[in-house]
Order: C-alpha cells, then structure tokens, then sequence
C-alpha cells in the first residue's frame, strides 16, 4: 500500500511544502505548530501526574 512512498524524492517533498504552505498560509501553519506544542508540554504534564507517588492513603496507617 505505502511503497510508492519509498520513491518520493527531495524535489517531490519541497513541492508538496510549497503546495501546503500556499494553501493553508503561514499563519495558519504556526498556530497548527504551536497547538502541538501545547499538546505535547499537556501529555508530558499528564504523564509526570500519572508516575508521581499517591500519598493521599497510604500515611494514614489504615487504623480505625
């Protein structure tokens, strides 16, 4: 299905660039860019949450 992909060269890659950039314009390019920047710093914030230790139960000794 993909191998055609393995064919495009430099010069079909900067067409394809310049097709993309005129049709969807700079400005929409960077904020496209900067969205996924946020997206990324918002998983690795998720993900440090997820992997930092719960304290909220385990201190209490478990006693009644």
């Amino acid at each position: 299905m993909f191998g055609a992909l393995r064919n495009i060269g430099s010069a079909e890659v900067i067409i394809i660039a310049v097709l993309v950039l005129l049709f969807f314009g700079g400005k929409k390019l960077s904020e496209f860019g900067q969205g996924i920047r946020e997206s990324k710093k918002e998983l690795k914030n998720i993900k440090e949450e997820l992997e930092k230790p719960d304290d909220s139960g385990s201190a209490s000794g478990g006693g009644s």
